[in-house]
């Protein structure tokens, strides 16, 4: 995939109806409605103000959650309205629906240096099915395409990718970052390149495995998939997380990664627990040592050491996945200590969205990062070097 798009800065937006695609699927309180993270708002209002300081007249739209047959009051975008006109400053106008009268009214009312926020993209039904008449008529709307929405360019709907068929396609500047740092370390990375993977599934990382080992110099595993690395080398794992389907899968990739010169680094020691459970007795054992009605859930601290360690001479380290049951305190430790060495290095490091961002976050190591990805699933794919057809559709440079 081309990574070299078109952005906002490469058009003339003056006096145009620039029809942007955001990601303000935030999450809310279930009894208030009340939005419990505005950071994705927060994050879209860099092309938003660019926008509208250009004098164009911005038409902007989301999804939010998932509404399962047409509208739902509940998952209406009048909160995010509300919000993101008390962060601009400005007056938002909320439309009644997505392409029906009420927006196509308030669209061709817009003046430059205006905004509109339509409906959630979702009340239509033609959204998830990339439908090219909704995609036409959303399209009708405006005289410019841009993306912004980063957590949402690996699906094809109508909103992310439909639209760019009839409209020009350019990116706003978070797409433009993501392409940039994880399309940069994906294609001529600062060397060495340590790829950090960890989370619960091999079977969910495979895609990755199979390109990180194209590209990286070390690939750390860790998190429930480590495991399944345990017994396919003959370990025992006790109860712990064990996905047998998968084992052949794990021998190939070590003798892969031992074909290619790759440095392929698994746990040396674990810390099991007798049950699933924050407050579970728990010993450190070494790796494929576990016992019967024991089950890993961290990294030893000898794990820790060697994983540390692996990053600190890193001229580039991508990290997915938490180390450990991230969520209990006492199995938290592996996560934590990976989180501050990346904090230490003077590496390009890149977290990729989803648990490990939450984690980065959490213990207050966000502003020493050089990049956290907006998109938990979209940077995934990214690193599976798959094509994402809400990038695709824009126009290369």
């Amino acid at each position: 995939m081309n990574y070299n798009k078109k952005t906002v800065k490469d058009v003339d937006v003056k006096g145009k109806k620039v029809l942007l695609r955001c990601d303000f699927n935030v999450p809310q309180d279930k009894a208030t409605g009340a939005i419990t993270d505005e950071k994705r708002i927060v994050a879209a209002l860099p092309t938003i103000e660019y926008l509208l300081d250009q004098g164009a007249a911005v038409i902007a739209c989301s999804h939010l959650g998932k509404p399962k047959d047409g509208p739902d009051p509940k998952l209406s975008l009048a909160p995010v309205a509300k919000r993101l006109s008390e962060l601009l400053g400005k007056p938002v106008t909320m439309a009644a629906d997505v392409v029906g009268p009420d927006a196509a009214a308030k669209a061709a009312a817009l003046r430059p240096g205006e905004i509109l926020l339509l409906e959630n993209t979702r009340f239509e039904k033609g959204e998830t099915k990339n439908d090219p008449e909704l995609a036409k008529r959303m399209a009708a709307m405006a005289d410019l395409y841009v993306s912004d929405a980063f957590g949402a360019v690996h699906r094809a709907h109508a909103s992310t990718a439909g639209v760019a068929a009839y409209l020009p396609a350019v990116s706003g500047f978070l797409i433009q970052k993501e392409l940039e740092i994880i399309g940069g370390a994906l294609a001529s990375p600062k060397r060495p390149l340590v790829a950090i993977l960890g989370g619960s599934k091999v079977s969910s990382k495979i895609g990755v495995i199979n390109n990180l080992l194209e590209i990286a110099d070390t690939i750390i595993i860790g998190g429930g998939m480590a495991y399944t690395f345990s017994a396919a080398q003959g370990g025992k794992v006790g109860d712990s997380l064990l996905e047998a389907d998968w084992e052949d899968y794990s021998r190939e990739m070590v003798a892969k990664a031992a074909a290619k010169g790759v440095k392929l680094l698994l746990p040396v020691d674990t810390v099991a627990a007798d049950a699933f459970a924050p407050d579970a007795a728990r010993q450190v054992v070494p790796a494929g040592e576990i016992p019967d009605g024991w089950q890993g859930l961290d990294i030893g601290p000898e794990t820790v050491k060697l994983y540390c360690d692996a990053v600190k001479d890193a001229g580039t380290v991508i990290w997915n996945g938490p180390m450990g049951v991230f969520e209990f305190p006492a199995f938290a430790k592996g996560t934590e200590a990976v989180a501050e060495a990346l904090s230490k290095t003077s590496a390009i490091t890149i977290i990729g969205g989803g648990d490990s961002a939450a984690a980065v976050q959490q213990l207050g190591y966000a502003g020493k990062m050089t990049h956290i990805s907006t998109g938990g699933g979209a940077s995934l794919e990214f690193m599976e070097g798959k094509e994402l057809p809400g990038v695709a559709c824009l126009l290369d440079k």
